[in-house]
């Protein structure tokens, strides 16, 4: 049996019950491709993971001239610009996006096949998440408190159990509703910046020393006991985004360069991320090394949901402790969703240090070699800090909520045509400067990051900008 045959199949049983008996109530029916790409520009004009692009960037060099000036964030920010984050409560009624569009849907999935890159496929407007990737990477610190908190524990064992703690808990609040959405594809240059006050902490800086690596950071009017991020999409052939995050007072950093690769898997499609975050810990001379879990949006003809799957692993190469921590994905009969576990490791032990077993956007456990258990973590019942962020108006024009300020706007007030007449601006600008570049010869310059092997490195980390530092990592 073929490939198309195979696609065509799911596509039909996932519609069809027993008895050829329509799966969802609402009215399904094929459009002609032709009538498609007519309507394709006010309907599906979002591609999955990359603009459909003819330019190719030019090789990518982080020495290289600079294209187009970039001006440093404003150190003396007026404090009355900067306000707490409201929450973008996702609308979770997928009646008004999948099942009206469905005909859209299924025209977009009869052209892939099981595996296929999903880079040059389009998908719909409607069902975008109002937010950039580069935010999203922010909620990985929802608990800035918990991240903070590890260099507090002297025993390196204690310390890789509080980062396989952190780390456990840092993937539910990235989630806005029960239905899957895509975030937006971040333009090349594209930046966001926040921060979270740590419970407790101080605002003003103790002295200037303290003063000058706020300033010089990569959130200038962040507060002192704080926990600063900043993003930036680094590369658009391939998509690649760099982010960084700092606490000053408890002198740790955390660099990470992420790559997303999409494919379509039948009924399901994939987000593959490629690449490493690294967490450093100046007091202690430490390393962490981890990486991120896959994920896949389900049931993507009905309510499309997510599911975090595979196999993670946290090591410091100075200690020899690890963590290995799998996201299970639900089988296709019986089972749990969003299950996770994780087993603390020395090199020097054969049997696990700790077991833990849960759900990562519930409640997870220890459990005990007596058949005890406690709670490890409980995402339910432990609030997130709201990040701190400049007002849209008060922000660079390359910072994403400015930049997709109009495309949200027309999705919180269900205008698809308008938000999807702004994102097509956006884009088309984007292939106009890429292709000024490429006429002028001229490379594109990142803002915060660099490029060391194939890793995107923030220029100016906490290690590198502290005096006092025992050991630059």
């Amino acid at each position: 049996m073929t490939n198309a045959h195979s696609t065509h199949q799911l596509l039909y049983s996932a519609l069809h019950g027993p008895d050829n008996q329509p799966a969802c109530s609402s009215t399904f029916h094929f459009i002609d491709p032709h009538s498609f790409r007519r309507r394709q520009r006010y309907e599906s004009s979002d591609e999955f993971y990359d603009a459909d692009e003819e330019l190719e960037e030019p090789p990518l060099s982080p020495m290289a001239a600079v294209a187009i000036s970039v001006q440093p964030a404003d150190s003396e920010a007026d404090p009355s610009d900067v306000e707490e984050d409201q929450e973008l409560h996702e609308d979770d009624d997928a009646s008004s996006g999948v099942a009206q569009n469905r005909s859209i849907i299924m025209h977009m999935l009869s052209q892939a096949r099981v595996g296929m890159d999903l880079t040059r496929i389009t998908l719909p407007t409607f069902i975008l998440e109002k937010r950039s990737l580069l935010e999203m990477y922010a909620e990985f610190f929802a608990h800035p408190d918990l991240f903070a908190s590890i260099p507090d524990n002297s025993d390196p064992r204690e310390r890789i159990i509080a980062i396989a703690r952190y780390y456990c808990s840092a993937f539910h609040a990235a989630r806005k509703g029960a239905v899957a959405k895509k975030p937006y594809n971040p333009i090349l240059g594209e930046t966001f910046r926040c921060y979270w006050d740590l419970p407790g902490g101080r605002r003003n800086a103790p002295d200037d020393d303290s003063k000058r690596l706020i300033q010089s950071g990569p959130v200038p009017y962040a507060s002192y006991s704080s926990v600063a991020f900043v993003a930036e999409q680094v590369s658009h052939h391939p998509p690649v985004s760099g982010f960084y995050a700092e606490c000053i007072p408890k002198r740790m950093y955390v660099n990470g360069s992420i790559y997303t690769k999409s494919k379509f898997l039948g009924l399901s499609l994939g987000v593959h991320h490629i690449g490493s975050v690294r967490l450093c810990l100046m007091d202690y001379g430490e390393e962490y090394r981890v990486n991120l879990p896959n994920a896949y949006a389900r049931s993507i003809l009905t309510v499309p949901w997510l599911e975090l799957g595979g196999k993670c692993h946290i090591e410091c190469l100075q200690n020899g402790y690890t963590a290995d921590v799998e996201f299970h994905c639900k089988p296709f009969y019986g089972g749990r969703k969003h299950r996770i576990t994780c087993n603390v490791n020395h090199t020097s032990e054969r049997k696990p240090l700790l077991k833990v077993e849960g759900e990562w956007n519930g409640v997870m456990h220890i459990k005990h070699p007596n058949g005890e258990q406690e709670v490890f973590f409980d995402t339910i019942n432990t609030p997130t800090v709201k990040k701190k962020l400049q007002k849209v108006s008060a922000q660079d024009p390359g910072e994403s909520r400015r930049r997709w300020q109009r495309v949200t706007e027309a999705l919180f007030s269900k205008d698809i045509e308008e938000a999807t007449d702004a994102k097509h601006e956006l884009e088309e600008k984007q292939r106009a400067d890429a292709r000024q570049r490429q006429e002028s010869g001229v490379e594109w310059k990142q803002q915060f990051f660099h490029l060391e092997g194939d890793t995107w490195i923030y220029n100016t980390p906490l290690s590198s900008r502290t005096r006092t530092s025992k050991r630059h990592i």
